[in-house]
């Protein structure tokens, strides 16, 4: 893996945005593939549920893609996009890029589909209203 820029902008809006500290790495010292996962079903999650206008919860993660490693330090930004919306489900593109120390240039790191259900109050999928 290189540090070589992805020549594009962050795919959809910005959903958060933290910095990636010592806790999170694995035995190499570079920020573990988990916790980057976790963050971008974070903003996924936040991105489903203002698009469904309440609660949604994960079903999928239909595909991932890890680019380039994340380093401690580094600012992480998740980008989601939807992709398509169903009767009660999100297909949401997800993208986590970085700022690294000492640096201006936004890096691509990892992307993914990720796929959400609107819950209603008794727990169970309800409609996604349009949008």
């Amino acid at each position: 893996m290189t540090d070589a820029p992805v020549p594009r902008q962050p795919r959809g809006e910005l959903q958060i945005r933290t910095l990636a500290m010592p806790a999170d790495t694995n035995p190499n010292g570079d920020i573990f593939g988990g916790w980057l996962l976790a963050q971008m079903d974070v903003a996924g999650g936040i991105y489903a549920s203002h698009r469904a206008g309440g609660r949604s919860a994960t079903v999928a993660i239909d595909a991932m893609t890890f680019h380039l490693p994340v380093f401690v330090g580094d600012v992480v930004c998740c980008y989601a996009d939807l992709e398509r919306v169903g009767r009660t489900s999100m297909t949401i593109h997800i993208e986590a890029w970085v700022i690294r120390r000492r640096a201006d240039q936004r890096l691509l790191v990892t992307e993914g589909r990720f796929t959400y259900v609107a819950i209603g109050d008794d727990g169970r999928p309800r409609p996604v209203p349009p949008g």
